[in-house]
């Protein structure tokens, strides 16, 4: 693979929810393709298989896809939460089985799942149950950004009241005024595994969710989130943290320095995938 292939040049878009990657692909699917992805996928376990999830855009390097975006929610205190899917018990090949599901998500008609983010070993973590207990709030890490860690100890949850400069927050890289970030976890409080996010509060998804049905039900304020486990080998990317990013035309974009994947936090695609099945309670 040349380097122009694999690391291509910013281009300066910003696209919006895209139509699915592979749609056709998968439309085209016959027995014998069904059948093969039902045996790369049977486990044990629940869940898994072909999966359609939105996403913030892989744009280069070798990740094959983007990372799968959370729909935000702010409550009244101005506290900023992972909404996680309708749980509920459903009848899988005879077996009584527990998913996180919600079908037409606030009018959509998206189906949302816990399956979006079963993949990168993220489908065995206890956070990813559908039923662990947790209240799904943000909660902020030790601070990928100086502004973050003067602002928050470890296990704060984030609040949209941090983020009014959004308009003019800048670090250095790239431009100021696309939005201001911040890193943390989700549902991993007495978990063994982190799961670790990204949000952005950002003028771009301000103005877009005014006229897209999708962003406007899963952002919140200009708040866009999204499971932050790079598709490639699983590293954990950031957006607006790595200096050398401009070399690869990623200053204004997410970017992993582990192999140079890059995504595009502004641009929200459907994307197509295999969905790692998720282990049984207690295995």
């Amino acid at each position: 693979m040349s380097d122009s292939d694999k690391y291509p040049s910013d281009s300066g878009r910003r696209r919006f929810v895209k139509g699915v990657v592979g749609g056709a692909a998968l439309a085209g699917v016959g027995t014998t393709g069904a059948a093969a992805i039902n045996s790369a996928t049977t486990s044990p376990g629940a869940g898994g298989g072909a999966t359609q999830a939105y996403a913030i855009e892989n744009t280069g390097g070798p990740a094959p896809r983007g990372m799968p975006q959370i729909p935000v929610e702010i409550d009244s205190d101005g506290f900023i939460k992972g909404v996680w899917p309708e749980v509920k018990t459903e009848n899988q090949g005879g077996i009584e089985v527990t998913v996180a599901s919600t079908e037409d998500y606030k009018g959509t008609g998206v189906t949302y799942s816990s399956e979006w983010f079963q993949y990168c070993g993220v489908e065995s973590y206890e956070g990813i149950q559908p039923d662990y207990e947790s209240d799904n709030y943000f909660l902020s890490d030790s601070g990928a950004y100086e502004w973050q860690s003067e602002t928050y100890s470890a296990g704060d949850r984030l609040n949209i009241n941090d983020f009014s400069d959004y308009t003019e927050w800048g670090n250095g890289i790239g431009r100021a005024g696309l939005g201001k970030p911040a890193t943390g976890t989700w549902r991993s409080q007495d978990s063994e595994d982190t799961i670790p996010i990204q949000i952005i509060r950002s003028p771009l998804i301000e103005e877009a969710a005014q006229d897209n049905e999708w962003l406007a039900a899963s952002t919140d304020q200009g708040v866009i989130a999204w499971l932050n486990k790079c598709t490639h080998f699983c590293c954990v990317p950031g957006y607006k943290q790595a200096a050398d990013a401009a070399k690869f035309g990623a200053e204004n974009d997410v970017y992993c320095q582990c192999h140079q994947s890059v995504y595009d936090p502004f641009s929200v695609v459907q994307t197509l995938f295999t969905a790692r099945p998720r282990p049984h309670s207690g295995e």
